[in-house]
């Protein structure tokens, strides 16, 4: 079996990535790309490794893996893809999204392109916004999807510098009744996540006979020593407990439902099909 080589680079690794190799050649890899994270400075940097065995004009192995280049990161490297071979994309803890340019004829790192708020969450009844950790990147040229914890999708292109797309979710927990979950889509769609132990049968909020249900079972492993009535309904381990009902509360699939919001037994949303849906009976 082959050794395995290694170099203490005196930060915390998050994310490795092997540069891809061009189409149809026989050669093997040898450059990756590391990210860092939890440290007091992260960093995006290049590596290069060479024949393994042979000794190097300062006496260590070619096969040693040798820093080539590395540029500081704003916030924990999340996610990392090279965008073709050249370019490398980080996705942040802070929200934001970078495109770096490697420049091989003197081994330097760029930035060619940043999002600087491509995540972020905003709070009800608020103008201001906070960033939110960018948890996901891919990559097909031209094109970058990334996700994040505010739960969207954003569809970027290299040369442009706002989001092609943006996929417009929004996710509340009833206020007073957290067992009871609210998600509205770009897909038209605006559903009712019930885990309670009580759903009874109702009927579609804005259609007489329109309810589309489905049924979810979960189940984690038990927990020890957990009383079980500080447990939500969502982590709960009693089998009679174990059942997620997801019901459909618009009639039809429409344009993007943009927005929802939810107090007591009454529910707003908004769509791009120029409605309004209200209801005051939200679980009569």
């Amino acid at each position: 079996m082959e050794e395995i080589y290694a170099k203490f680079v005196s930060q915390k690794i998050s994310k490795t990535r092997w540069r891809p190799v061009p189409a149809g050649s026989l050669q093997t890899a040898d450059t990756f790309a590391t990210g860092s994270w939890d440290n007091e400075e992260n960093r995006v940097s290049l590596w290069s490794i060479g024949d393994f065995g042979n000794l190097d004009s300062d006496g260590g192995f070619e096969g040693d893996h040798q820093l080539l280049c590395d540029i500081k990161h704003h916030g924990d490297v999340m996610d990392l893809q090279f965008f073709d071979q050249e370019r490398i994309v980080a996705a942040s803890s802070t929200g934001s999204v970078t495109l770096f340019l490697h420049h091989p004829n003197n081994q330097t790192l760029s930035v060619g392109q940043q999002w600087t708020a491509a995540h972020y969450h905003t709070s009800p009844g608020s103008l201001s916004c906070r960033s939110a950790p960018c948890t996901g990147v891919v990559c097909s040229n031209p094109e970058i999807v990334t996700v994040g914890e505010d739960g969207r999708i954003n569809l970027f292109r290299a040369d442009h510098k706002e989001a092609v797309r943006t996929i417009v979710w929004e996710v509340h927990f009833h206020p007073s009744n957290p067992d009871h979950l609210f998600t509205c889509s770009e897909d038209g769609s605006l559903w009712h996540w019930d885990a309670s132990t009580d759903a009874p049968e109702k009927s579609s909020l804005f259609h007489e006979g329109g309810r589309s249900s489905i049924f979810l079972f979960h189940s984690i492993s038990n927990q020890a020593n957990v009383h079980q009535s500080v447990i939500s309904s969502w982590l709960s381990t009693d089998p009679a407990k174990d059942r997620i009902e997801i019901t459909s509360l618009l009639p039809n699939r429409t344009l993007s439902v943009n927005s929802l919001d939810v107090l007591g037994p009454c529910l707003v949303c908004g769509t791009d099909a120029e409605a309004i849906y209200v209801t005051r009976q939200l679980f009569s």
